[in-house]
């Protein structure tokens, strides 16, 4: 029994440290999208598109938007 235990704490210790990692990356921004706007709009403020767009490549469009 002891060794299915040990087995099971490591598995739910790898599991929460992927979880750990992720949650910065993905569950924050999606939970903070306000936030997230305002800094991209503070970002490229003085930015004009058409002088760093490459020809041929889609305008920038707000990751934020609902589709």
């Amino acid at each position: 029994m002891a060794r299915n235990a040990r087995s099971t704490l490591i598995f739910t210790g790898f599991i929460a440290a992927i979880a750990a990692a992720f949650y910065p990356i993905f569950f924050h921004p999606l939970a903070h999208v306000n936030e997230y706007k305002q800094v991209q709009k503070e970002n490229r403020a003085g930015i004009n598109q058409a002088d760093v767009q490459p020809v041929g490549v889609k305008v920038w469009s707000d990751p934020y938007k609902t589709k």
